[in-house]
């Protein structure tokens, strides 16, 4: 399960953060009390930036540690595009302003890149930057408790440059020790001093959050909380203050607060990460746009001077432009075409334009008013089952089946609105989390009902009817059992179904045999509206009960691997010749090509020897990303350059070897398509099946976890 998704208070709190940044630089209470004011943004806004920095501490620092070398560079990555993108987008204003015109702008303009920002409230992004540095480096090279000893020291450092600048200008040593600093950085709260203590907090809390208690966290938040402001307001009384920005209990008070924020539960939302970091960065601008608009239209006593009402149209001009930018980011990331996207190794490409058509293909054949249950276990038959399922929300479907609670809670947890059905069994113990996460079960026995509404608690269940499978579902003749788990107080039924085992054939026996599964089913319906009862959405069809059964009337169906664009097999023959279009493409990139003499052996086993002199592509694929070790020797191709190459030898764990001696001009980088098109040629999921003794039910829903997915629509 991806972490990040589990938070739904940090990625809330990130707004509330930005908001508090805005009062920073607009005093909201500045015209209404001074030290209200002063509470407001010197105390209680000092929180946002320490946030920010302990949020990144707390999702890529134990992932660095964790061999996660990609997420640490993705994170410097990001954050010098976005500090490079804001220096352009401000420098208008510094030359306005004059900024750099100083006896040596050169040397200037390098300590505000470096340290300082180029704008006054740049400064967070060469912090975090820096500071992530030093903290990689303190983890690396003194571990975790002694880098955290250090960070508490250069944060004391940094205190007697900031809040307490005043106790240090009176000792003749630290007076000089500081304007040397104060000669480098304009402030200590910076990248070396502030930052590694946050960081390295978010990084101890990722670890050890989990066995804090909310009320032991509240309890601590308030009393640091209260220590800080006490601190604070006789800081301010003394005078000592060079930038109020560091305080002895911050970095307590900060683990307290975001320890809560752990511990908040809810529905994250992921579009709050990047519209607080637009709001962070574009906020000046609208202090800028805020005071000209008031000046033109001559309300410079309601929108300038009424600092409050100043706050309010700066925060929400902020929000309004970051919303849109942000929207607008997402849209053109979503529309981004899969050219764009890079993978070293092997990936699975998912076309969502298919995936659409797809569904659209299947509803033309069915009824009108029937309605879709997209089944998405098993990842979604290995493309993906939260992407798949976002995108199926997004168009309209509202109803899921998975095989799994735990696939269930997945879902819910990553957002997805509607029914989740739950086709397999569920133990009576864990009803909670079904209640909890609004999860529809499948009842497969009256017994089964009868534990669940033991429980006591009201629960949304659909009957599973065996009308000739004979796997789960209580047997359509037993009519009368049926209308007990009906009956059961504590059970919301709303949905019957039963499913039909040979729906895929044509042979003769076997559509007999499935017209009266239907049929049993049909009577079990009859009898049961025969007895008073009022019947509940009922379905029957899965993938090939669509194709071969379209005009049975049920209130849905349920796709399954029809949806995603294949059959089970490639000599399947169906009623409705639907035009269905691939959706998942498997690839890799040759990391190696080398030369085997003729008489030389490839592989384990020395299964392969080369007749000939032979060139040899090897491919970092294998049976651990759920390839099929059957594939080897001969059995299977991968397409290069449009042309088709055996796969020769065995298919190791992790990596494949093809013969690529016909080949022209292959070499280390090219992209190898192991089901997809490349050119005129194609390999299909049914062709790698047929040639794997499987179906590509089996086929697809084994591809591991470690291949990279991406996403993208092709129209």
């Amino acid at each position: 399960m991806n972490r990040e998704k589990q938070y739904a208070g940090i990625d809330r709190f990130r707004l509330i953060a930005a908001i508090l940044v805005i009062t920073i630089h607009t005093s909201p209470l500045s015209s209404v009390s001074g030290t209200a004011d002063f509470i407001l943004t010197r105390v209680i806004a000092r929180v946002a930036v320490p946030f920010f920095l302990m949020t990144s501490g707390f999702f890529v620092l134990p992932a660095y540690l964790n061999n996660g070398k990609e997420k640490l560079f993705h994170f410097f990555q990001k954050t010098a595009l976005l500090y490079g993108i804001s220096i352009l987008l401000f420098l208008p204003v510094n030359l306005y302003a004059g900024t750099w015109r100083t006896a040596s702008p050169g040397a200037h303009f390098l300590k505000d890149i470096l340290i300082n920002g180029t704008f006054y409230h740049l400064w967070y992004l060469p912090a975090a930057l820096l500071g992530m540095g030093v903290s990689v480096l303190l983890l690396k090279m003194c571990g975790s408790r002694k880098s955290m000893g250090i960070a508490v020291l250069l944060y004391a450092v940094g205190l007697f440059g900031d809040s307490y600048y005043g106790a240090a200008k009176q000792l003749p040593f630290l007076n000089s020790f500081y304007n040397e600093v104060f000669s480098v950085c304009d402030y200590t709260r910076n990248g070396l001093f502030f930052a590694p203590i946050f960081l390295l907090s978010g990084f101890y809390l990722a670890k050890h959050a989990k066995q804090l208690r909310l009320k032991g966290c509240t309890a601590g938040c308030f009393v640091s909380f209260a220590l800080m402001l006490a601190e604070a307001l006789i800081l301010r009384f003394l005078g000592w203050q060079h930038f109020d920005s560091m305080y002895v209990f911050l970095p307590g008070c900060m683990i307290f607060l975001f320890c809560i924020l752990t511990l908040w539960g809810g529905k994250a939302k992921a579009i709050y990460r990047p519209w607080s970091m637009v709001v962070y960065i574009i906020h000046p601008l609208m202090i800028l746009f805020v005071r000209r608009a008031a000046k033109i239209v001559g309300l410079q006593a309601l929108f300038i001077q009424n600092s409050v009402l100043h706050f309010l149209a700066v925060a929400v001009a902020s929000l309004a432009a970051g919303w849109i930018i942000t929207k607008l980011l997402v849209r053109k990331k979503k529309k981004t075409t899969m050219s764009k996207t890079y993978c070293d190794r092997a990936w699975a490409e998912i076309d969502l334009s298919n995936l659409k058509h797809n569904l659209e293909t299947l509803k033309s054949v069915l009824p009108p008013e029937c309605g879709f249950m997209a089944v998405v276990k098993a990842n979604a038959y290995g493309h993906g089952d939260i992407a798949v399922s976002r995108y199926c929300n997004k168009i309209g479907i509202g109803r899921f089946a998975v095989a799994t609670i735990e696939e269930g809670i997945r879902l819910r947890l990553h957002g997805i609105k509607g029914e989740i059905l739950i086709l397999g069994y569920t133990d009576p113990q864990r009803i909670r989390e079904l209640v909890q996460y609004r999860l529809t079960q499948t009842v497969v026995s009256l017994e089964h009902a009868r534990q669940l509404n033991s429980c006591h608690l009201p629960l949304c269940v659909q009957i599973a009817v065996d009308t000739g499978m004979h796997r789960l579902g209580e047997d359509c003749k037993h009519g009368k059992e049926i209308e007990k788990i009906m009956d059961c107080e504590n059970l919301k039924v709303c949905g019957l179904y039963s499913h039909l085992c040979a729906s895929d054939s044509e042979a003769s026996e076997d559509r007999e045999y499935t017209n009266r599964q239907i049929q049993n089913f049909r009577d079990l319906l009859n009898l049961l509206k025969q007895d008073g009862y009022s019947i509940p959405h009922v379905h029957i069809q899965s993938s090939y009960g669509i194709l071969n059964y379209p005009d049975l009337r049920c209130n849905y169906v349920r796709p399954g691997i029809a949806m995603y664009g294949v059959l089970s097999s490639a000599s399947d023959q169906t009623v409705m010749s639907a035009d269905l279009r691939p959706v998942l493409s498997l690839k890799a990139r040759v990391i190696l090509v080398r030369m085997v003499s003729s008489g030389e052996s490839v592989g384990y086993g020395r299964s392969f020897t080369a007749e000939r002199e032979t060139t040899v592509a090897v491919l970092p694929i294998g049976y651990a990303d759920g390839l099929p070790r059957s594939l080897s020797c001969g059995n299977g191709e991968i397409l290069l350059h449009g042309r088709r190459a055996p796969i020769i030898g065995r298919i190791c764990m992790d990596q494949l070897m093809a013969d690529v001696t016909d080949i022209p001009d292959v070499n280390p980088g090219d992209v190898a398509t192991l089901i997809g098109c490349d050119g005129q040629e194609t390999i299909s999921a049914e062709q790698v099946a047929d040639e794997a003794g499987t179906i590509t039910n089996e086929l697809l829903s084994r591809l591991g976890t470690r291949l990279e997915r991406f996403y993208f629509q092709s129209s």
